[in-house]
Formats: structure tokens, C-alpha cells, sequence
């Protein structure tokens, strides 16, 4: 190496100065910087009402938050806050970045009120506190709808409880008045990858929770209650919907636990425990001539309680294209249910209208695996099918119902199947 021809204290000196103003210029950078971040934040809160929160941890996806307080929602439960959602969501849907509608402890009143899609990014709509709606029944208006989520992808449902306080809807059936179209509480339109978990949904018009036209949708740890002898109450009620998976639900209520109407298939539930209600439902299926089916439905590890019917396939008595093939019911627990496992292909409710012909409906490849418990009724297993179209390959494998603690019975008409296992009572198909 070659000798400096600097002074060493001149060499010195300007190796000083050079670390000084280095030092100078990175702090200032620094400084800039988070001056800027600091600004470009705090306007993007003014701006538009939302704290930038799009991180993400471990993995999970961390949303741009819209509270609906700063929007004008008031947590009184008696204000109208269906403005203020509105304009949360709007805003919420717009971001090209995950984002969610946040809605505190609190209770808050709401209208009729619809969530459209399809908006730019994932959505989230989390509820803390409790959502109620107008205190007289005619407020929902004849929508038929009170909350509405339509034509959305990629949504999340977290949390919160939802009354309607249907309770002066349903007074106003029973006395047979003029009463207006009931509304369903929450309804999922034409939407796909959907996740609803934690919910609570109490006293709805009608229906509590419904699936319309959706693919690839999970409902998870929900509950939902209303009274025994509320009307139309379906807890959950599917319509021409796939890949609906149901995991885990407590649902009490005066109609179908969980109804899976026409045009459904590919549906997987287990762990509900349905009562008081109707039991879990296929149908009623084949009220009109062209009619989709019901195929691929797998109910496991589930509880009856006190229940109207159990496991139920139901149709109308006329001409349909409609079908119900390859469904399968498995550990499932009956306490003390009335109809514990029943076809009923002539049903008419309150014999009002019936059509009086033979069903449709073709029925096949349905499977009762390790139902166990005891019966309301002295009928435990009652198969009544169509006389134009029977029944055909049922199936049980280890059934044991009693009937006050004694042998139960079983009807058949127009059914065909086989037993495997033990099988009581004992099976009434023809060999």
C-alpha cells in the first residue's frame, strides 16, 4: 500500500467531517420519512374515516377497518344506524385492500338494509355488539329481506347477535290478520367462499339464517333460537346452493332446524344440536312440475332434542322432475324426538290445498347409520312414499329407537331397502 501524502491530523479531521454529515443526512432521511408516514396516515384517516390496519402476523390477513361510529351509527338501540352502515360498507367495498365493516359494543337499530357486492377485495362484517330491528313488524317493509348480502365473494360474517324481534309478526298471523310478507333475518344471495361464524340470530319474522344461489360456503359455532311455536322460523334454510358446510350450531326454534331445499347439493353438517324445532329437513321438495333436486348430503354426529320430526325427506304430492339420491345420516342421538326418521312424500301442511296426486319425487340411496335414542311417538321409522315413484335403496345399519322404554314400531309404504347390523324397531321393507 502506498503512503498517504496527507498530514495525519488533516486525514484525521476529514475522516471526522465525512461520518458527520453521513450521519446528518441518514437521520434526516429518517426523519422525513416517518414525518410523511405520520401525515399520509393521519390524512387517510380524515379523508375517509378508516385507520390503515393491512398487516399482516403469523400468517392472517389483517383488514382496513371502517367503524361504523364515524360514520354517524349510534349504539343506543333506538336510533336509525341504517345510513351509517350503508355508507361504512361503501367505503369498506371500494378498498383494493382487505377490508371490514366494524361494528362496537353497543346495540344498534337497523332497517332493512342491503350489502352489495361484488366489491374489489376480501370483506369482513364484524359484529361485537348486538344488531335489532324496528320495534313494530311492518317497519321491514315487504322486501322480504332484513339484512341482505348479495353478489359477494370471499366474505366473512364475524360475531354478534341479531334480533329481530319478531315476536308482534308472529301475534299478528296467529290472529289471521292482514299481516305484511315476512322478513328473513340474514340472507347470502349469489355469493361464493363465504364464512359465517359466531353469530347469534334470535327471533327473525321468518327464516333465520338463508343460502340462496351460493357455492362454497361455511356456517360455524352458531346460535340461533325463538320460540317453540314462532312460525316459518327455518334456522337454516338452503336453496340451489353447493358446498355448504355446516360445523357446529346450537338451533332452537318453531319450524326446520336446517331445511335444504331444491337445487342443493353437496352439503356436509355435523355437530348440531337441534330443539326444540322440526328436525333437520330435506325439502319440501316438488311443488313445482321443473324442479331441481337434492343430492350429496352428509349430516353426522348431531343431536335431536324434543323435536318435531328427526331426520326428514319431505314432498309435495305432485308431478315433478324434483329427485332427493345419495344422502347419508350418521350418529345421530334422538331424545325424546317425535317422527324420529321419517319419509313423508305427501306432505301438505295444515291439509290446506293439497294436491292429492302421487309425488314426483324420486327417491334413492339413503343411508340411516347408528341413529340411537328414543321416540315421542310409537312410530320410530316411518317411510310413506309415492306410489308412482317408491322409494328405493334405504338403508339401515345399527338403529335403535324405543318408545317409553319399550319396543317402538316401523311403517312402510312403497319403500325398498336392507338392514345391516342390529336394527330396531324392526324393518318394515319387504324381502
Amino acid at each position: 500500500m502506498e503512503k498517504s501524502n496527507w498530514p495525519a491530523p488533516a486525514y484525521s479531521l476529514i475522516l471526522l467531517l465525512f461520518f458527520i454529515s453521513t450521519c446528518s443526512f441518514l437521520s434526516a432521511s429518517a426523519a422525513s420519512s416517518s414525518s410523511s408516514s405520520v401525515l399520509n396516515d393521519s390524512m387517510m384517516y380524515w379523508n375517509h374515516r378508516w385507520v390503515p390496519q393491512h398487516r399482516k402476523k403469523g400468517g392472517r390477513v389483517q383488514y382496513v377497518t371502517h367503524n361504523v361510529l364515524h360514520y354517524g351509527a349510534k349504539a343506543d338501540g333506538v336510533s336509525d344506524s341504517t345510513a351509517a352502515f350503508s355508507q361504512a360498507w361503501e367505503e369498506a367495498c371500494k378498498s383494493w385492500r382487505p377490508a371490514s365493516v366494524y361494528v362496537p359494543r353497543g346495540t344498534y337499530m337497523l332497517k332493512p338494509i342491503v350489502f352489495y357486492g361484488p366489491c374489489q377485495s376480501k370483506m369482513l362484517f364484524h359484529v361485537e355488539g348486538k344488531v335489532v330491528g324496528p320495534k313494530h313488524y311492518w317497519e321491514f317493509g315487504k322486501s322480504g329481506f332484513w339484512i341482505l348480502f348479495y353478489k359477494l365473494e370471499k366474505l366473512t360474517i364475524l360475531g354478534g347477535t341479531y334480533d329481530a324481534q319478531g315476536s308482534d309478526y308472529w301475534a299478528c298471523r296467529r290472529s289471521q290478520s292482514q299481516c305484511t310478507q315476512g322478513t328473513k333475518s340474514i340472507t347470502i344471495i349469489q355469493s361464493r367462499n363465504v364464512v359465517v361464524k359466531g353469530l347469534k340470530s334470535l327471533n327473525p319474522q321468518m327464516f333465520h339464517l338463508a343460502i340462496d344461489h351460493c357455492h362454497q360456503v361455511l356456517l360455524k359455532k352458531l346460535y340461533i333460537e325463538a320460540p317453540s311455536r314462532s312460525l316459518n322460523t327455518d334456522g337454516i334454510h338452503i336453496m340451489s346452493s353447493e358446498g355448504i358446510t355446516i360445523a357446529g350450531a346450537v338451533i332452537k326454534t318453531g319450524d326446520d332446524c336446517i331445511a335444504i331445499g331444491p337445487g342443493t347439493k353437496n352439503v356436509h353438517i355435523r355437530g348440531v344440536h337441534c330443539g326444540p324445532g322440526h328436525g333437520i329437513s330435506i325439502g319440501s321438495l316438488g311443488l313445482h312440475t321443473h324442479e331441481a333436486g337434492v343430492e350429496n348430503v352428509f349430516v353426522t354426529d348431531s343431536v335431536m332434542t324434543r323435536t318435531q320430526n328427526g331426520l326428514r325427506i319431505k314432498s309435495w304430492g305432485r308431478k315433478t322432475t324434483s329427485f332427493v339420491r345419495n344422502v347419508l345420516f350418521q350418529n345421530i342421538a334422538m331424545e325424546n324426538s317425535y317422527n324420529p326418521i321419517i319419509i313423508d312424500q305427501n306432505y301438505c301442511p295444515y291439509n290446506k290445498n293439497c294436491p292429492g296426486m302421487g309425488s314426483g319425487v324420486k327417491i334413492t340411496g339413503v343411508t340411516y347409520r347408528n341413529i340411537h335414542g328414543t321416540s315421542a311417538s310409537p312410530i320410530a321409522v316411518k317411510f310413506v312414499c309415492s306410489a308412482s315413484r317408491p322409494c328405493t335403496g334405504l338403508q339401515l345399519h345399527n338403529v335403535k329407537l324405543t318408545y317409553h322404554k319399550a319396543i317402538a314400531s316401523s311403517v312402510c309404504t312403497h319403500a325398498g331397502g336392507g338392514v345391516s347390523g342390529v336394527v330396531s324397531p324392526r324393518s318394515c321393507f319387504r324381502k
